[in-house]
């Protein structure tokens, strides 16, 4: 009867842990991140940032780069793997409740010594000097988990789990603005060979023209050799722009998991602006769109309940052992019921006492952990918060220089052409078209510079305000 009263206190302790687990554990609550209420920017107004991916980029070409760089990337890859190792350790979280059950079976020969007890038994028992035991065992142990441990490390291990799919989100994210910036420079270097190669018509046509007058007497060597020296700057572009034409394919090409090779684009950088125009919304809604603050905020959650496991640890245990089997010294008497049975009931209570303040010190250092973890929590926020703002001011920056470069884009093709004209009439000199041409050939290059910074700082808002994966 005591056997069986000491497993009703076992059971009804085992109701209790319920209770005595919300004492100990402390539910996880978000710290007061003190969110603006605006960005420092002025607020963009348009279609909201859960614009689909495929609709916000609108080149075919980029966005199977993006699929092909999602699914053969090594980074992706790696936190899939990271995905798949998390979840196998949730599932076994799952399974702490469930009690242990252990199966056992042996038999031995033990010879004794000749002066013991056991020498004389065995002498008068078996007639041998040696002894045989064979032994079954069926044994169950079940921890009564009073202190909801069961409960804390299922929430670490699920928050540890949604972290990594957070974090796969993330890489996502990250390569598809890189694909995207990388595929925007393949096609603005594109431009640059294009527009070096116009200019080199261009100076062939005024070289032409000059060593016509040259040969009428009406011009000297000086201006040939300065529409010549025009024409090399020119040239020189386009060595510079294959090298780096070559250099971006190959990282390209890596990016999106294969080895270097030719990468087919768009023809037109202007064809990869984007029309939709992005409404930053609300600080506070960053929180439900960017991948990384979900990511630490879940590892905030996981310290949190890594914390209440290092505090459960320093109190009492209590577990229950059942065991069922059967013994004998003859074989034959092995499987004899129920002569051989043997039944052992065992109630355990650990209490650690002296553990040279280990367990208060693991308690220690968890909390700090979870304290560092919070504030990276407040410090990926803030940076979140400043890359949009950044991102904003660029692409309101970029636009305004790349509107003014349009202007001044018209005044300069209008001023070459009325440079040529002038020049052959003999009221202007061959300096006024070199230089001309010149100022065109710089504002082309700072056009489709400006055109790749626009370009970028769309793709930066676009992910930095949490787009990019729905």
């Amino acid at each position: 009867m005591k056997i069986f009263s000491i497993i009703s206190i076992l059971l009804s302790g085992a109701m209790l842990s319920t209770m005595l687990s919300c004492a100990v554990r402390t539910p996880y609550q978000r710290q007061d991140l003190h969110i603006p209420e605006n960005y420092k920017q002025v607020q963009l107004t348009g279609d909201t940032v859960e614009l689909p991916w495929k609709t916000f980029f609108k080149d075919s070409t980029l966005i199977h780069l993006v699929e092909k760089a999602w699914i053969k990337n090594n980074d992706v890859k790696i936190a899939l793997k990271n995905i798949e190792q998390l979840d196998l350790a949730y599932k076994q979280a799952k399974n702490t409740l469930m009690p242990t059950l252990d199966f056992s079976l042996g038999a031995n020969r033990s010879w004794a010594s000749k002066n013991s007890l056991n020498a004389s038994l065995a002498n008068q028992f078996t007639a041998h000097e040696y002894t045989y035991d064979y032994n079954t065992a069926l044994k169950f142990s079940w921890e009564v988990d009073i202190w909801g441990k069961a409960r804390l490390q299922k929430e670490s291990s699920l928050a540890d789990y949604l972290a990594q799919k957070e974090n796969l989100n993330a890489v996502k994210s990250r390569i598809l603005v890189q694909v995207a910036q990388a595929y925007y420079n393949l096609v603005s270097l594109d431009e640059q060979l294009k527009i070096a190669k116009e200019n080199i018509e261009l100076s062939d046509k005024t070289l032409a023209m000059m060593k016509l007058q040259y040969t009428a007497g009406q011009i000297n060597s000086l201006a040939i050799q300065q529409s010549e020296a025009q024409k090399k700057t020119a040239e020189l572009l386009i060595p510079l722009a294959i090298q780096h034409i070559a250099v971006q394919e190959n990282a390209l090409s890596i990016l999106c998991g294969e080895y270097p090779t030719s990468i087919e684009r768009s023809s037109s950088q202007r064809s990869l602006l984007s029309d939709q125009k992005l409404a930053s919304g609300l600080p506070v809604q960053l929180l439900s769109r960017r991948p990384d603050l979900k990511a630490a905020e879940l590892n905030v959650i996981k310290l949190n309940a890594k914390t209440g496991l290092a505090k459960v640890a320093m109190y009492p245990s209590i577990s229950l052992s059942p065991q069922v089997g059967l013994n004998s010294f003859r074989l034959k008497n092995w499987f004899d019921l129920p002569g051989s049975l043997t039944k052992t009931l065992a109630a355990n209570l650990a209490l650690p006492v002296l553990q040279k303040r280990q367990l208060r010190t693991d308690y220690q250092i968890a909390l700090i952990e979870q304290q560092k973890a919070a504030i990276n929590f407040k410090q990926t926020f803030m940076n979140a918060v400043g890359e949009v703002s950044d991102a904003m001011a660029k692409a309101k920056g970029t636009s305004e220089r790349l509107y003014l470069l349009e202007q001044k884009t018209k005044i300069l093709e209008k001023a070459i052409h009325n440079a040529f004209r002038l020049y052959q009439s003999g009221m202007a000199n061959y300096l006024e078209v070199i230089t001309a041409q010149n100022n065109k050939l710089q504002n082309d290059l700072e056009y489709v510079n400006v055109t790749l910074e626009q370009l970028n700082a769309e793709v930066d808002l676009y992910r930095a305000l949490g787009g990019g994966l729905n």
